[in-house]
């Protein structure tokens, strides 16, 4: 009898623990109510708007026809510091193509007094925007620093790009294909 009730038992963990096991894994792209699914490739970019260390409010609609790529990094990141010279180098050779950076700084993980030096030093030129609430990290679901969005012209991520640095050649290829894409 003791060991029927030893196997019983064995076997009644064994059910539920496979049975929760069930439950709890989703199905590939299913979300759970009041949970924003995380961007992905063919999806439109979720909109933000966020604030220039001058105060200059940078909506992602308002660049609906260019290409953008969304950049969220952080002075102390050392894959973030070596793709800047690079970034900037696309963004002087594409802006007038319509192409458009949007680096997004972590603030809520950084350190502001950091961001001017940072900024000169590399001597960028594109908009460094705060995230001083970790909005868009938490909405385009970032882990990982730095991550990169490019974003075609109708304004549906075209690929993401988690850790670096990305190289000019990566850049360049991936900003060339994505500007002659018709809107």
């Amino acid at each position: 009898m003791q060991h029927f009730r030893q196997n019983w038992g064995s076997l009644l963990v064994l059910v539920l623990a496979l049975g929760w096991i069930w439950v709890s894994r989703a199905p590939q792209g299913a979300t759970t109510a009041g949970k924003i699914p995380a961007p992905q490739v063919g999806f439109l970019a979720p909109a933000f708007s966020l604030e220039t260390p001058d105060g200059q409010k940078i909506a992602l609609d308002e660049l609906r026809g260019k290409v953008v790529l969304v950049n969220v990094w952080a002075t102390w990141c050392p894959p973030c510091r070596a793709e800047m010279p690079a970034m900037q180098q696309v963004y002087q050779e594409y802006q007038s193509q319509g192409f458009e950076i949007l680096a997004v700084n972590s603030t809520v993980q950084d350190t502001l007094s950091n961001l001017a030096p940072f900024v000169s030093e590399y001597g960028l030129s594109f908009p460094i925007l705060l995230d001083r609430q970790g909005e868009v990290t938490r909405l385009y679901r970032v882990l990982s620093l730095p991550t990169s969005f490019f974003i075609g012209k109708d304004g549906v991520i075209r690929e993401v790009v988690v850790g670096g640095p990305m190289d000019e050649a990566l850049l360049r290829a991936r900003i060339e294909k994505l500007l002659q894409e018709q809107p």
